[in-house]
């Protein structure tokens, strides 16, 4: 018998998107938050929690990610509702954990390793990150050490300690939204900045891709990385959203 050629497999390829199963989309203010609701049935997160906002302006903001749903819901495109399922279920009563997460990189912050040489990647690391540095040691009196390459550097345990004081005390979707910046940038420096206001998002977004941005500037960027990128930088932004919406201006 000769060889048997073979044949697509059926039913695995990209799964479907889930049908939007519901018309209505309003928020129960009451006290200790705003419910998402839906067709007046109370939102749930993956772990079955109730999905209640610590703000009016996030729970709005949240409710319109799901009202702008088409006829399927795209996850991709609710990245404050993601954050805020996050925070409830993965943060709330974690917090320490997640501040010692947070921490881990502060000790190996991205913006104290600085490159020797092209001059012009020096040239960009100093511009974009030495403010940032001279910030941490003024307002949060937390200076920190430079390096060259990638050899580690100890850090002063009083800065380390000064940094942990900014962050703990935090609620759990603050710190939530500070965990996701400082992964996605490898600073909790650069978070810490922009949750305080001393950057916008788009300056620390490209603080943050120094290094990226002048490869890209040499040998370009293929399109699965700028997709990448792309979904990282929607992350990072509803982040910053997030801190915003917890504390909106009057």
């Amino acid at each position: 018998m000769g060889k048997k050629e073979a044949r697509p497999a059926i039913g695995k390829g990209k799964p479907s998107l889930p049908k939007r199963f519901y018309k209505d989309v309003t928020v129960k203010y009451e006290d200790g938050g705003a419910a998402l609701l839906l067709d007046s049935k109370p939102v749930r997160t993956p772990a079955k929690a109730q999905l209640v906002l610590p703000t009016r302006a996030l729970a709005e903001a949240v409710a319109d990610e799901w009202r702008a749903q088409g006829e399927r819901i795209d996850p991709a495109t609710m990245p404050l509702t993601k954050l805020a399922n996050s925070a409830i279920d993965g943060v709330v009563g974690r917090e320490q954990a997640v501040i010692d997460d947070i921490m881990s990189y502060a000790a190996l912050d991205l913006v104290c390793y600085r490159a020797s040489a092209p001059p012009g990647l020096v040239e960009a690391q100093t511009k974009h990150w030495d403010p940032v540095l001279a910030w941490a040691a003024d307002a949060l009196a937390a200076p920190l050490k430079l390096g060259r390459g990638v050899v580690h550097i100890a850090q002063p345990q009083a800065s380390l300690d000064r940094l942990r004081g900014s962050i703990t005390g935090r609620d759990a979707f603050s710190l939530a939204a500070l965990h996701v910046m400082t992964a996605l940038t490898g600073s909790a420096l650069l978070a810490l900045a922009v949750a305080s206001g001393q950057m916008t998002p788009e300056e620390a977004w490209e603080a943050a891709h120094v290094d990226e941005d002048w490869q890209i500037g040499q040998w370009g960027e293929d399109e699965e990385a700028a997709e990448r990128r792309a979904n990282r930088r929607r992350d990072f932004a509803a982040a910053a959203k997030l801190l915003t919406l917890l504390n909106p201006s009057p």
